[in-house]
């Protein structure tokens, strides 16, 4: 890898490297992983009377992006903007996007003629042991940010009398990678790793 760095840098390059599993893209298992938190999140929201939308795209002045969860709670008048990680994410840009897109909720919500209202905040992200060693690694940063966790925040899907700012952790979504049986004889290396220059 030096050595390779070494060309690169010579040449002014930029090294790409790729990591394919069982043939497959790595980025592309974690898209599926993606798609069923959000999926699983939809069915939940939906069974506790909320309005959600995947993937909500916006442009506010100059700012843009998209929620991958945003739904309101007519009755209730609340709004949820919800990150989906199938990851756990580096923290501190995860939080700032949160924030920035909470703080846009309301002007989001009145484009797609919701009405507004108080704007709660949720981290969704695979039980796995990963994901909760990470939070407790920044434990003081997520209590004060996120404070709320599963059992409160499944409740609060069903009874939204509040705001909320929380992580959601969810067991019963499988991952993409759980179905394949890693093979103990070295693949071809067109199949492990592509190097590009």
């Amino acid at each position: 890898m030096r050595a390779l760095a070494r060309v690169t840098d010579a040449l002014g390059a930029r090294l790409t490297i790729r990591v394919l599993w069982q043939g497959e893209e790595l980025d592309r298992l974690l898209d599926a992983d993606h798609a069923r938190l959000v999926e699983w999140t939809i069915r939940q929201l939906n069974a506790g009377g909320w309005t959600a939308v995947p993937e909500a795209t916006f442009r506010s002045g100059s700012e843009r992006g998209s929620i991958d969860v945003f739904a309101c709670h007519p009755s209730a008048d609340q709004l949820l903007v919800i990150e989906v990680k199938s990851v756990m994410p580096d923290v501190q840009s995860m939080l700032a996007g949160l924030d920035r897109k909470a703080r846009l909720a309301p002007a989001i919500a009145r484009d797609r003629g919701w009405r507004s209202g108080a704007v709660s905040r949720l981290l969704v992200l695979p039980d796995d042991r990963t994901a909760r060693r990470r939070l407790l690694a920044f434990g003081s940063t997520f209590d004060l940010a996120l404070p709320a966790r599963t059992v409160e925040v499944r409740r609060w899907f069903a009874a939204p009398n509040r705001p909320i700012a929380g992580v959601l952790f969810v067991s019963d979504v499988p991952h993409q990678g759980a179905r394949h049986r890693v093979s103990r004889r070295p693949a071809p290396a067109t199949h492990a790793t592509t190097l590009r220059i």
